[in-house]
């Protein structure tokens, strides 16, 4: 018996793209770009309503919406690949070198995780990584085990938060919901102060 397990994501789009979700006359679309770090999916950051918002005045500034807007949504983690977890990584080495196996064969070169800018230290076009972990979720399916509905992992970005720090200006928890019509329970209008 599955035991929910909710958490509150924050999804940045266009205005208008939220309000249809709020009113169920739309549902988001996974992204199937090569270079999302979770694989395919619809992506949230996790309980960070400032930081999705900075995410859509990012694709404001790209010309891909008109008005930069946060959706929230209650999302049960389901059956959750958790990269923060050892078992999780465990099956992404293994998935990788199988990955690279398969290329090798096949004469084909691996994919690259590379800058998105010149100033971009992070790799944030992450080819790599999201080859990886849909390879991983192939790997799955053709060996009869159960799929993850979600993917979580912490992913480090930006700037030193002072000189010398670890930590990153705009490190995040983020979550990929692989089918949303089964991981999203509701969808709701965040009070931006929180």
């Amino acid at each position: 018996m599955h035991k929910p397990s909710f958490v509150l994501g924050y999804h940045g789009c266009d205005k208008k793209v939220a309000h249809r979700l709020l009113l169920n006359e739309t549902s988001i679309r996974p992204s199937e770009n090569s270079y999302d770090w979770l694989g395919h999916g619809a992506y949230f950051w996790e309980n960070d309503h400032a930081r999705a918002l900075q995410w859509a005045h990012f694709l404001k500034n790209r010309g891909k919406i008109e008005t930069p807007f946060v959706i929230g949504a209650v999302i049960d983690l389901g059956h959750c690949m958790e990269l923060t977890e050892i078992r999780h990584t465990d099956q992404l080495k293994e998935a990788y070198r199988e990955f690279r196996l398969f290329c090798d064969e096949k004469k084909i070169p691996l994919p690259e995780n590379k800058r998105g800018s010149t100033d971009d230290e992070d790799l944030i076009l992450r080819h790599l990584d999201c080859a990886v972990i849909n390879i991983m979720h192939t790997l799955r399916a053709e060996r009869g085990q159960p799929p993850y509905d979600t993917v979580r992992g912490i992913f480090q970005e930006g700037g030193e938060v002072y000189e010398h720090a670890r930590i990153r200006e705009k490190t995040h928890v983020q979550l990929c919901v692989r089918d949303p019509r089964k991981s999203i329970i509701g969808y709701f209008l965040p009070n931006a102060d929180k």
